[in-house]
């Protein structure tokens, strides 16, 4: 077996998933973790026997570390992610990628002339079933692709937004906005990454039930590259939180899938039937529940993650591009900001790339 590579991980909110999934991936090792917050770092340490760093610069210096995993505030990625490819660290990185292009751009720059690679976390592209989905549209099994529609009804309580780790959220230098840069970006992942990428969008958002600066609530339409029209919808306010839907709809078929669940898969065909009911077999309801992030961040379970982890683990031993790429995590950042620029102009805005 290949020698291990050693992990840091940068921030210990979102970062706590990241240390369990780095011990979970084939030939990853967790190194170090990284807070300032002694009452996060503390039971990492303790829990998974790593070194503890206050110091960001610090740890960079560790040679036992290959990988960094920028965990912090969305606005701080880029900059992060900078100083870990300058000192020769390859990284996973969070979502958003940062919450400008501008930022990403810097980023890319950086990241190619040092040489190292980095895996971003879009967990929703490595699931079974939304890679079935994916295939459906890319081979036409579905006809000409008609409509994409993302559907995000989720809560927050206001004490999400406050106290010494959530005052960044829902702000617009630091979160860049708010149900839809946070927890939306996944969606919107998802969306132009099953229907081929974005061309324009036209939006609307505001503050309908929390204190804060940015948004809790946006809805757009799109228009997708290849022609199809789509709509993206997030919101933290929807008590109690209900799960992602997502709908397709094609020339001659569509699809319709509830968080991780198949709601339908119909596809014209002599074998209808059969094909839906082997399809709902494999991925529709199940009995146990899923995992709640709708209300609660922390609920996530960590497949997706320790996927992409191991995948940068066998991309560096392979030296090849890893499975998401930061030039691929640059383009949902680039429609949620035409998104909010289309809202402030009352038209209908291009996207960037």
């Amino acid at each position: 077996m290949a020698d291990e590579i050693g992990f840091g991980v940068l921030g210990l909110g979102m970062g706590k998933g990241h240390c369990r999934s780095v011990t979970e991936a084939v030939g990853a090792k967790l190194v170090a973790a990284c807070e300032l917050d002694a009452e996060r770092l503390d039971p990492i340490v303790e829990e998974y026997g790593c070194k503890a760093y206050t110091d960001y610069d610090e740890m960079l210096q560790d040679d036992e570390i290959q990988v960094v995993n920028v965990t912090v505030e969305s606005g701080k990625h880029a900059e992060m992610a900078i100083k870990a490819a300058e000192a020769g660290k390859h990284i996973i990185l969070e979502k958003p990628a940062d919450i400008t292009t501008d930022k990403i751009d810097k980023l890319i720059a950086t990241v190619r002339d040092c040489k190292v690679k980095v895996g971003c976390i879009f967990q929703a592209r490595t699931d079974d079933l939304n890679l079935a989905i994916k295939d459906a549209i890319d081979t036409k099994r579905i006809g000409k692709l008609i409509g994409v529609h993302g559907h995000l009804p989720w809560y927050r309580a206001q004490s999400y937004y406050e106290g010494a780790h959530g005052s960044w959220k829902g702000t617009w230098d630091i979160d860049g906005g708010g149900s839809l840069m946070n927890q939306g970006v996944h969606t919107v992942d998802l969306i132009q990454w099953l229907g081929g990428g974005v061309q324009s969008v036209m939006g609307m958002y505001g503050v309908f039930g929390h204190d804060i600066e940015a948004e809790d609530q946006t809805v757009a339409l799109l228009k997708f590259k290849n022609g199809a029209l789509g709509t993206i919808y997030t919101t933290t306010c929807c008590y109690p939180g209900y799960d992602q839907l997502i709908t397709i709809y094609g020339s001659e078929g569509s699809l319709m899938k509830d968080a991780s669940k198949l709601i339908g898969w119909r596809m014209k065909g002599e074998n209808e039937d059969g094909e839906e009911k082997e399809m709902m077999a494999k991925f529709g309801p199940k009995d146990e529940r899923e995992e709640n992030v709708s209300a609660d961040p922390t609920a996530l379970k960590p497949r997706g993650h320790t996927l992409i982890i191991q995948d940068l683990v066998e991309a560096i031993h392979e030296d090849r591009d890893p499975l998401i790429q930061l030039e691929s995590a640059r383009h949902p950042v680039a429609i949620i900001n035409a998104i909010f620029e289309s809202s402030r102009s009352g038209r209908e805005v291009q996207i960037d790339g």
